[in-house]
């Protein structure tokens, strides 16, 4: 049988499982995010997506993930505190998981092996890496932690009007 993206779950950053089937028919951006890093800033534009397309379907998942020069040490509680204080997120966020190697979480392994990466490589190369999966579960585009958000729009706004 095929795996889809509704047959995992995770753990929110509260410590709840919640179903990626609750997902269904949502347009979804998974990103693997860190509190330290260069692009950290991007959690402003992320929100800024999120509201702004939220009501026709969007989700913006965040993975807070500490593979990438130790850039996520914190705990989640403080992660959460964190960016709710600096960057207004209200979007969900999930506990910390590993997104490459041997302990990467299983959604992560699906979102690889769905859309590679530069030269084919399932590996993720840094904090920010992002995934864009339709309503229907499929996963459409993997983009760089150097893409902007906001320039994820049209995209996005594509992906809500099928």
């Amino acid at each position: 049988m095929t795996q889809t993206i509704y047959d995992f779950s995770v753990t929110d950053i509260q410590g709840n499982q919640v179903a990626m089937e609750q997902f269904r028919n949502k347009v979804l951006l998974i990103v693997n995010t860190a509190s330290q890093c260069g692009f950290t800033p991007q959690y402003k534009a992320l929100e800024a997506l999120y509201r702004q397309y939220r009501e026709q379907g969007l989700v913006i998942l965040g993975f807070p993930c500490n593979q990438f020069g130790a850039q996520e040490q914190a705990a989640e509680q403080e992660i959460q505190s964190f960016c709710e204080l600096n960057f207004g997120v209200t979007f969900p966020l999930f506990a910390k998981i590993e997104v490459n190697g041997q302990q990467a979480h299983p959604l992560y392994q699906y979102l690889k092996s769905r859309a590679k990466g530069v030269l084919g490589t399932e590996k993720i190369k840094w904090n920010f890496t992002k995934f864009l999966v339709d309503g229907q579960g499929k996963v459409v585009a993997r983009f760089a932690p150097t893409t902007k958000p906001e320039s994820l729009a049209p995209k996005i706004a594509a992906l809500l009007k099928r």
